[in-house]
């Protein structure tokens, strides 16, 4: 009677294999009780200041403008900070864009911190819709205006050393401001300014 032979080398890659699914397995318990240790709350944004610098609509259905808005953006978490490594921006009203979309340089925001941004928006002929060229004529004649700002990008979470993947960022900030026909510089927020709202 022969004996069986048996392979060494199924049993090495057995044993590989056990300690590869042992390894992963500890990696995500690990990363999941961070996860839960550390949960990041969203950024906050809002905005505090806008300056208004051209809104021509004579050529309508062409707009152009160049205005500036001035966004504070807090990092309400004590212990995860967050790289912004894509961000555009835009203006938007009556749900079109009314200015180009501008990149923001990616930053670098630490937990618990304040940052400051200041984009300088339009600088070109946008199309837009009749209702759209009508209502910026009536609304500048009555001397308020609703605007939207839009951010648009992406982030990552850091956790200590850790960085996780990429997440998609959509932050949405309406604001009524006062605007007479002609007025060039900054214009005054109506209302008391509220917070954007942030999707991630």
């Amino acid at each position: 009677m022969t004996e069986e032979y048996k392979c060494p080398h199924k049993s090495r890659r057995k044993v590989i294999c056990t300690c590869i699914t042992i390894f992963l397995l500890l990696v995500g318990a690990t990363a999941l009780t961070l996860w839960l240790v550390y949960r990041p709350h969203n950024p906050q944004f809002k905005i505090i200041g806008i300056a208004i610098y051209e809104l021509n609509y004579s050529a309508a259905p062409l707009v152009t403008t160049n205005m500036q808005f001035t966004v504070v953006t807090r990092n309400p978490n004590k212990r995860i900070s967050i790289y912004y490594d894509r961000l555009s921006v835009s203006v938007w009203y009556r749900n079109q864009a009314i200015t180009p979309q501008v990149m923001l340089p990616p930053f670098f925001h630490k937990h618990h911190r304040t940052v400051t941004v200041s984009p300088v928006l339009g600088g070109g002929e946008i199309p837009v819709s009749v209702e759209v060229a009508n209502g910026l004529v009536m609304d500048e004649a009555d001397g308020v205006m609703g605007l939207s700002l839009v951010l648009l990008g992406r982030l990552r979470w850091k956790v200590g050393a850790i960085k996780t993947t990429h997440y998609g960022i959509y932050v949405k900030c309406d604001v009524l401001l006062g605007l007479k026909k002609g007025f060039v510089g900054q214009v005054p927020l109506l209302g008391s300014p509220a917070g954007c709202k942030v999707d991630i």
